[in-house]
Formats: C-alpha cells, structure tokens, sequence
C-alpha cells in the first residue's frame, strides 16, 4: 500500500530524516518509534503533506504523494491523528467528526454531501465509542474521550491508511490498553491499515505487526517485535531514559 524510498528532509543545514525507505503492506499496523528528535513526527508531517521532502519518493496505493497539499492527500485515502487534540469547541462533538467528514471526503469540492457526511460521522463515533448525539459537548471529554475524537475524525475522512500520532498520550494505564484495541479494532473491523508512532513500547509492542526505528533521523532496525525490542542498536537508544520501558516492551512481545 505504501512504498517510502531515500526519503530526506533538511531544514537549512539540519538534517532532520536522512535516507529512510520502508514499505507497508495492505492491513497491517506498523509501529513507529524512536527518541525525541528521531524524526517520527517529520516522517509524519512528510506523508500526510505537512512538509513537502527534500528528496525521496512516496508512493500510496501506485501513485506517488510526495509534495502534494494535505487536503489532496486526505482526498486519495491518507488520514492522521495528532498527539495534541485541538477540537473546534465551538462545535458539538457530531459536528466536529462530521466536518472532517465532509472536507476530508472532498465535500467542500462536490465530492459528497453534508447526508453522507453525516452518515460517516455517526459511523465513526460508534466504533470509537462516543455519543452520536448532535447536541454532546466537546468540553465534557476527558484525555481518553479527545484522544477517541482524534480517531473519529480520522476515520470519518474514509482512509485506507491511519497514520496514529502517539494516541496513549495523558492516558492512565487501562485507558492506554483501551486506546490500543481501538487501533487493533479499527485494523480488523475496518480494513484500515495503520501507522503508530507511540512512546509507550509496553503497550505497543503487542499490537503491532512490525516495528521501525528511528534515531537521528535515521532507520537503525526494522523488524518484527519479539526481534526490535532484544536488538542492540535499539536497547542503547533507549538506555538511561527509557531502560525500564524497553525490557518491558521485550518481555510483552516474546508472550
């Protein structure tokens, strides 16, 4: 489904993704982690059509996207979620979701109605578990209630592709396993394939089908849980601020 080759991005002399090429296979859940500063969120901002690359290739479903505007790229099947939710508050709960709907969809071009935008709204309130009623308020959701508006937001734009910005942020220890079967359950229910970018590696370990890392921008392993979390590279990553994290996340994925 997805094809990334050489893909770079430099702000002035800052080389901020230097050469990474990996590849996604329709209906799976790839896990994107790495360090603070490792390039996650640029390699984010790069698919979705934040930042155009520097150089490199990124094919989705046979077409190349690179350097296309993020409304052309909602448009072909590419939605996101980001780690800090900022919801219209002016706007209920329904019309918050319907609205991505309906522009992420290309309704605001005659691509589809407000009906079928709606109707895509009340859909993915439903898988996330929140209110369809049209009326609900944005300022009685909690952390976990905005991180499940980020996800119907995104799956209201009908995307073949998820990319999911660190949906465990602020959320205790139930409601992180929770957030992470919402991903599992978006994946199996709706054929959505999924890219995760998480710094929670316990819990994502067990999800994921595959793993990538990232530090300095640069892919240091790629693989399958159980093998990424005991490789080397990785583990001195992760040293000194996240040691405890890492032998977790190895001993939840070799179950």
């Amino acid at each position: 489904m997805l094809v990334v080759n050489g893909l770079v991005k430099r702000f002035g002399g800052f080389t901020a993704v230097n050469n990474v090429s990996f590849k996604v296979e329709k209906g799976e859940i790839l896990g994107l982690i790495g360090p603070n500063g490792s390039g996650k969120s640029t390699i984010f901002n790069m698919l979705s059509g934040t930042f155009p690359p520097t150089s490199g290739s990124i094919q989705f479903d046979g077409s190349e996207i690179a350097g296309l505007p993020p409304h052309r790229i909602i448009n072909r099947g590419v939605g996101r979620t980001f780690q800090i939710p900022r919801p219209f508050r002016r706007l209920s709960i329904f019309e918050n979701v319907a609205l991505a709907g309906y522009y992420g969809q290309g309704g605001g071009s005659g691509g589809h109605s407000l009906a079928k935008a709606n109707e895509s709204a009340e859909k993915a309130l439903a898988m996330v578990g929140l209110p369809t009623d049209r009326d609900a308020s944005v300022d009685g959701l909690g952390a976990a209630g905005l991180k499940k508006l980020e996800l119907a937001k995104a799956i209201a734009t009908g995307p073949k592709l998820l990319l999911a910005d660190e949906s465990l942020g602020g959320l205790d220890e139930a409601e992180m396993d929770q957030a992470a079967d919402m991903l599992r359950k978006i994946r199996d229910e709706l054929g959505i394939t999924i890219i995760w970018v998480e710094h929670i590696m316990g819990v994502l370990m067990r999800v994921v089908d595959r793993v990538m890392v990232l530090d300095h921008g640069e892919k240091i392993s790629e693989g399958l849980p159980s093998v990424v979390s005991g490789d080397p590279r990785v583990v001195e990553v992760y040293l000194g601020t996240d040691a405890d994290m890492t032998q977790a996340a190895a001993a939840e994925a070799r179950r």
